[in-house]
């Protein structure tokens, strides 16, 4: 089949490979996740905008997107695992968009009627919209994480069939998509709310997305015609087996008597009280609250819980290309012109580590491949450690990381010291503090942040080498029919580490205190990785037993496992 497929003509080729399930599918993904991209960028500013360029606004909706996931996560999954694949993937994709339009239309309305609102009813009816426009945000997060594990987690799987190089190079093209969309999505958005207005940039997202979702609708169609083995789902399969089993029986023995009609009564009776159990208004309601527990108890009991955790305590970090970390920034000095530089290398350095990837799990195997990417990010981040120690850097633990929180709550009475003044002094011994002057001018050394930022980048090669490999071992190890909720439960985890990442900088707000965000940040990194370095060794410790145990049964002469060890 190779050698009659390498025969046709390039034309061929290329026209066969523009309508595959597999060029759908990252079409499909691509329009996703580029609504996506706009609408995250563009909630934060328009939240920032309405609420008289404050930070209150985001913070919440932050808080409510992460909380609604944690807690979501499991029954999110549990529901992608019971029902059939096309359904979930087109429920999915159509609340996403309707809640994203809805949310833009209403923004629309906020923006152009907003002195109005603000009038009536004391501002409770602005207030209103508020919650309303958080809400609906929120819903069609919960929708866009259902729609993530449905088609990068499952469909991705079933497309690319046994073979694991095949799904390794889905994966990374699938994340080279994510990287290339994460720059030049927010970039047209901002232009066009730059150039026109907030009130058309809530537009354009709006009419994108309904154009989106007709064409994402259609691709996902076109993708489960040409996959047939999409439509078998092994939870669901078992169920209409046995509704099969009961139709042929029933068909066989007809309305006639048989010996076995006082047993199949029982059962029938049996069926029914269980039913009549399940379907009772306390079991309904109390079946979330089983949902979520069986998730996690489901997600702990796997083989790649370790490799799991490893990756969700990677989120537990202030060294990533976010809010906190462009903040950070701009109080030493770079501008926006040099942040999108830093997020385009950034970029590029994530697309390399997705390619890396798919080279070194070829020559290295895939639990190795984690094991080299883990050692990589590791040794970019010392760099991070390095810049806390540098010339340039504003880290001081004599300042209390809880003097601004006070400062905000009880005002300047709370504070433990007055503002900071600079007062010139000179160092004999070249440029040992952060800020020095020189004939009445301020120079300020730019090394501590350098060295951050580049340590920063040069990490994404190993970070993102390694969230692939954990990616694909969930792939590979986790059963079809609990995929959904193992993955829903893993991004519940993630997004738990997000949250304690956040508050640990509400705690310790200040500059000064950045540094030490800094080391935590890379002790829980060298955590995740310890983790991962267990579960590799297990893993690959049992397969070295179980070769010498095959080796051993074909030669009695060669030495046991645990005398070799």
């Amino acid at each position: 089949m190779d050698n009659a497929a390498s025969k046709k003509p390039c034309c061929e080729r290329i026209r066969e490979f523009f309508v595959s399930a597999k060029f759908l599918i990252y079409l499909g993904h691509a329009l996703s996740t580029w609504g996506d991209r706009m609408w995250n960028f563009a909630v934060a500013v328009f939240l920032v905008e309405l609420y008289g360029n404050s930070l209150l606004l985001t913070a919440v909706y932050g808080l409510v997107v992460a909380g609604s996931v944690l807690l979501m996560g499991a029954i999110i999954g549990d529901w992608v695992d019971k029902n059939p694949r096309l359904k979930v993937a087109q429920t999915s994709l159509v609340v996403q968009n309707t809640a994203v339009i809805l949310c833009g239309v209403l923004l629309m309305a906020v923006f152009q009627f907003k002195e109005q609102l603000s009038t009536l009813y004391n501002g409770w009816l602005l207030t209103s919209c508020y919650i309303m426009v958080i809400t609906i945000a929120n819903i069609a997060n919960l929708a866009s994480t259902a729609m993530s594990i449905t088609i990068q987690r499952d469909w991705v799987v079933v497309v690319a069939g046994d073979d694991r190089s095949k799904l390794a190079d889905m994966n990374a093209t699938v994340r080279i998509i994510d990287q290339l969309t994460n720059i030049l999505a927010p970039m047209l958005v901002g232009q066009i709310m730059a150039f026109g207005s907030h009130f058309i940039g809530c537009g354009f997202i709006s009419g994108w997305n309904l154009f989106s979702m007709c064409l994402e609708y259609f691709l996902l169609w076109k993708v489960y015609q040409k996959t047939p083995a999409l439509a078998i789902k092994a939870g669901l399969k078992e169920t209409d087996d046995q509704e099969l089993k009961k139709l042929n029986v029933q068909k066989e023995t007809g309305n006639s008597e048989s010996p076995a009609e006082g047993s199949q009564l029982m059962n029938e009776t049996t069926e029914v009280k269980t039913f009549g159990e399940k379907s009772s208004c306390c079991y309904q309601m109390t079946e979330p609250i089983r949902t979520f527990k069986e998730g996690w108890v489901a997600y702990y009991n796997q083989s790649i819980f370790f490799a799991g955790m490893s990756l969700a305590f990677l989120y537990m970090t202030v060294l990533g290309f976010d809010c906190i970390t462009t903040g950070y920034a701009y109080t030493q000095g770079l501008n926006g012109s040099v942040l999108s530089l830093l997020m385009g290398a950034s970029a590029i350095s994530g697309i390399c580590g997705t390619v890396a990837f798919t080279w070194i799990r070829k020559k290295c195997g895939l639990i190795r491949t984690g094991f080299i990417a883990g050692v990589i990010q590791l040794s970019c981040l010392m760099l991070c450690v390095a810049s806390v120690f540098a010339p340039g850097s504003p880290f001081d633990l004599s300042i209390s990381p809880f003097e601004e929180i006070l400062k905000h709550l009880f005002g300047d009475s709370a504070s433990l010291r007055e503002s900071p003044t600079i007062v010139p002094t000179i160092e004999p011994q070249g440029l040992t503090n952060k800020t020095i002057f020189e004939e009445g001018l301020q120079v300020k050394s730019y090394l501590s942040v350098s060295l951050l930022f580049a340590g920063v980048i040069a990490a994404r090669v190993g970070l993102w080498s390694f969230d692939l490999t954990v990616t694909q071992l969930i792939q590979e190890n986790v059963i079809e029919s609990e995929r959904g909720i193992i993955n829903g439960v893993q991004n519940s985890m993630n997004y738990l580490l997000d949250l304690l990442h956040f508050i640990m900088v509400i705690l310790a707000p200040n500059s000064e205190a950045f540094g030490l965000l800094v080391i935590i940040s890379v002790s829980f990194v060298a955590m995740g990785h310890m983790m991962y370095f267990r579960f590799a060794y297990k893993s690959l410790r049992s397969r070295l037993f179980l070769f010498c145990s095959l080796e051993q049964k074909q030669d009695p002469n060669i030495p046991s496992f645990s005398n070799s060890v």
